[in-house]
């Protein structure tokens, strides 16, 4: 719901919450916990309020754009794998456990797969990505990088073979059946013109499957996958919703609007 502006309208908010099942008193508990969690700052009150997203929040939101395009991108055979396998290893002292623990969620957010304690994998190149997490929290001295083209584990080397032992495929697959099932119906809906707030809340309720999709999805180059991979159809269908999102006027559209134009274009365009 945040808008191109970093701002939520909370009568908006109210009423799209109520077309999702939420009720009043749910919508300003979870208002309450975004203040007090320091993602956003209330000006007003009740419906008449504004919310205003702060800084970290938008730094939460903006690098999955780059997330979004790679995937386009791999889905339609323009960002092929290069055979090379990126590794980083880190060790770092007990003292600083909390750094520790918000690294590996990084490194495991980033798609990333435990070789051992200590050792993640990827096949994309992540090394700037981690250099950054890793220098906000203050363990750069900790860290190892290396890449390989021919890494083993056990006596699997097959890369396809590694990527379906590293990764759980199976939940993944899952999760994009569900969200392709999910997008042809809305998109169905979507084709019937249905009125601004409705179309509103289909992009909330979009945005909140893919979420639930992509969330453990590593973004796999397709030479790692099995074929056909559902993770393409879902994302297909996902843009043309999109594309018939973006295509209405919408008044004070919210931010997820405009993450999705590029992606949706690569694909409706």
């Amino acid at each position: 719901m945040v808008r191109a502006d970093g701002t939520v309208d909370c009568g908006d908010l109210y009423t799209v919450a109520g077309l999702l099942g939420m009720t009043d008193q749910q919508v300003r508990l979870s208002i309450r916990r975004l203040v007090a969690d320091g993602r956003v700052v209330q000006e007003g009150r009740g419906r008449k309020a504004t919310l205003r997203a702060t800084a970290e929040t938008w730094r939460s939101i903006e690098p999955d754009i780059d997330f979004m395009r790679l995937m386009y991108q791999q889905d339609h055979g323009k960002a092929p794998w290069d055979g090379v396998w990126h590794l980083v290893g880190f060790a770092i002292p007990e003292s600083t456990r909390p750094a520790r623990d918000a690294l590996r969620e990084a490194i495991v957010y980033l798609g990333g797969a435990a070789v051992q304690s200590g050792l993640y994998v990827s096949p994309h190149a992540w090394e700037d990505l981690i250099k950054a997490e890793a220098a906000r929290l203050g363990v750069t001295d900790h860290l190892t990088f290396l890449t390989s083209r021919d890494l083993c584990i056990g006596t699997e080397s097959a890369p396809r073979a590694l990527a379906e032992r590293l990764w759980m495929l199976d939940e993944i697959a899952e999760r994009h059946v569900r969200l392709i099932e999910i997008a042809a119906t809305y998109l169905t809906r979507l084709r019937a013109d249905p009125p601004e707030t409705e179309q509103l809340t289909i992009a909330i309720e979009l945005a909140a499957e893919f979420t639930h999709a992509m969330e453990p999805d590593p973004l796999l180059p397709p030479e790692l996958l099995p074929q056909p991979w559902p993770g393409t159809e879902a994302r297909e269908l996902l843009a043309q919703c999109w594309a018939l999102l973006l295509s209405k006027p919408h008044h004070n559209a919210p931010r997820l609007f405009e993450v999705y134009t590029e992606a949706a274009r690569s694909v409706t365009v």
